[in-house]
């Protein structure tokens, strides 16, 4: 070991003593139960469903207090008592303006007090009394461990801990103990949570989503496609700004943009107002209950044609400085007829419905206006100097990668491409070839480049970003062409088809999720693939759990826009010391439905894979780290205090 880092750690362990207790903590927690895992995907913006499925831990919560409390509490109570750890503040609310005298309220807060601590007490079973602590809500960390640790023999203090919580009901405390264990309990049925990609786009609040993963206590997160796309606007993608925001245009998701992020709209309206009109195929998707008027739809479909244009364009250009993207087919505005109305793509021609071409010249199609480039670079001065979006895109990079090797797993939110004998799909760039978990590496590392470097906006790095979006052989794609022209104006349906890489129908072969697991060494024979970015449509019969269980798909639907197609509104993945567990999720409504019936948004769990031997610290990504520093521990103690 390194003498000089040896020298620096003695300052922190100053004595034998201190070395010997911590060595001795590490190693007693390497033989705790591994904490619990959960995987959520797909997240699309539905800040409440997302919230709703933390608070309860996808049913880990609920499980919990059934344990505890069947025998004690009706099936009605349980309901009650668990909406009261998932919504405290709002819970109690409700509860005290059912009671109508102190006495019973008093009655109530002494009954709910000692379930809660029971509560916290069974889910901090496998944790060492140091991570309670730092989970337990500040203020009340003596009163919670005096209750917390009295022994069944309580004769001697049975008035001692009586008058610790007539006290704490007496002086108004109630309230926020019992929201504090609430919270605590939260934290601590879930240790670690894994996001599987698509935190943005589609549903309305994905910056509050980002808020709540800031302040969660350990997570991680692989970049989702709509994610890469943010991290491309930022970083001075003028190409994926466009998209950005015509994604927002078509979901009716403007306000994140301009109320949000702090984004003025402004110039992109006027150009709209002057170039465009109505037009049926670029109107708004409403699925929220706040319907724009009339005028604001008008508004937003103007927008929505404008900045599909500027995309349209941009996009022309890196496809020409790029000839190894191998794009020239998506080359679309030059394929246009602008005066017959039509397009030949594939050697046939079909008629354009609608089109809405006023500010494309026929003789250069993919230059832009003086007047676009104007706003798009306006635009994007904007989005680089927004503080909250500058906040949420560093939290971002810190927490995010392309894929994740955890605890055995590979977690991947889109695709490995590969061909369709099941071989890693290679892609050139610049003369070099790179396929499977290189060509992912080299993909990260120019996203990451791209974001170091924010003015480098036509750099082979930005480009790389934008073409993790919609390239062929991007990992978060997964498909050979994204046909958003054709379906804004081609209403041959078959032009509409997106192949799909042969990844997503030869991921239910065990031996294809085999050799990947391997490519990323990984073992085959324990570890699985952990997957978002398809939907999977329950409605139709299809099955999330693949390949015997290798891979198993969490996109079930989270955001509303897909769950007419996929029957359910999202799946989750536990996975715990015994074994794995997907969770299936009903629609969520709202939370006053939960604190008005008490119902919970779970259906049935299903068995991924059970361990044989419960599954201890020592077999995880922590048990190496702790390992690690053992090691480092008995270097210095043998350096320092055994010379």
């Amino acid at each position: 070991m390194n003498t000089k880092y040896l020298d620096l750690l003695a300052q922190k362990y100053d004595s034998e003593e201190k070395v010997v207790t911590e060595i001795i903590n590490l190693k007693a927690i390497l033989n705790l139960p591994k904490g619990t895992e959960h995987f959520v995907s797909d997240l699309h913006g539905e800040y409440q469903a997302f919230q709703h499925v933390l608070r309860n831990g996808s049913g880990r919560v609920k499980e919990k207090i059934r344990d505890l409390f069947e025998d004690e509490l009706t099936e009605k109570e349980l309901d009650e008592f668990a909406t009261l750890v998932f919504y405290p503040e709002e819970k109690i609310k409700l509860i005290k303006n059912g009671f109508d005298n102190n006495e019973e309220l008093e009655k109530w807060y002494t009954h709910t007090i000692d379930r809660m601590i029971k509560l916290i007490s069974y889910a901090s079973s496998k944790y060492t009394r140091s991570k309670l602590r730092k989970a337990l809500p500040t203020q009340f960390v003596y009163i919670i461990e005096e209750l917390l640790y009295k022994t069944d023999d309580i004769t001697n203090k049975e008035s001692y801990y009586k008058k610790i919580v007539q006290q704490v009901i007496s002086l108004g405390q109630a309230d926020k103990l019992i929201s504090g264990l609430a919270y605590a309990t939260q934290k601590l049925v879930v240790d670690h949570l894994h996001v599987v990609g698509d935190i943005y786009d589609r549903g309305p609040e994905p910056d509050k989503i980002m808020e709540t993963l800031i302040h969660y206590p350990s997570v991680d997160i692989q970049w989702g496609n709509h994610d890469v796309l943010w991290i491309g606007a930022f970083a001075g993608s003028k190409v994926c700004l466009a998209n950005i925001l015509r994604i927002c245009a078509r979901y009716n998701n403007l306000e994140i943009i301009e109320d949000a992020y702090g984004i003025n709209l402004r110039p992109l309206l006027n150009l709209a107002e002057k170039y465009y009109g109505d037009h049926a195929a670029f109107r708004p998707k409403i699925h929220t209950d706040d319907k724009p008027s009339d005028h604001e739809q008008l508004q937003i479909t103007k927008m929505h044609q404008a900045i599909a244009m500027i995309q349209f364009k941009l996009e022309s250009s890196i496809i020409k400085r790029r000839p190894y993207f191998n794009m020239s087919e998506r080359l679309l505005l030059e394929k246009v007829d602008y005066d017959r109305e039509e397009i030949t793509l594939h050697g046939k021609t079909y008629p354009l419905e609608n089109p809405c071409f006023a500010t494309i010249d026929p003789e250069d199609p993919n230059r832009l206006l003086e007047e676009e480039e104007k706003v798009i670079e306006k635009l994007l001065f904007s989005i680089q100097h927004s503080e909250k979006l500058a906040r949420h895109m560093k939290f971002l990079m810190k927490k995010g990668s392309l894929y994740l090797k955890y605890n055995g797993n590979l977690l991947i939110h889109g695709c490995i491409p590969v061909d369709e004998e099941g071989n890693m799909e290679k892609m050139t760039i610049e003369d070099k070839s790179y396929a499977g978990r290189e060509l992912l590496d080299i993909f990260e590392h120019y996203l990451r480049h791209s974001f170091a470097n924010p003015k480098e906006t036509d750099d082979l790095a930005t480009d790389m970003v934008w073409y993790l979006w919609t390239g062929q052989f991007s990992s978060l794609f997964g498909k050979r062409e994204m046909t958003t022209f054709e379906r804004y104006f081609i209403s041959d349906k078959t032009t509409h088809k997106e192949r799909k890489n042969p990844y997503y129908y030869l991921r239910e072969d065990e031996e294809v999720c085999r050799k990947i697991l391997a490519e990323f060494d990984l073992n085959p024979d324990q570890g699985h693939i952990i997957n978002g970015h398809t939907p999977v449509k329950e409605i139709e019969g299809e099955n999330p759990i693949k390949a015997g269980g290798k891979m198993v798909v969490i996109d079930g639907g989270f955001s509303k826009a897909y769950q007419s197609t996929t029957g359910i509104a999202g799946y989750t993945l536990l996975y715990n010391s015994f074994g794995m567990q997907l969770v299936a999720h009903k629609r969520f409504n709202s939370k006053e439905e939960v604190l008005r019936d008490g119902t919970d948004v779970l259906s049935v769990k299903r068995l991924v894979d059970k361990e044989l031997e419960r599954k201890k610290v020592l077999e995880t990504n922590v048990g190496e780290e702790l390992l690690q520093e053992i090691y480092i521990l008995n270097s210095l103690m043998e350096y320092k205090y055994m010379k």
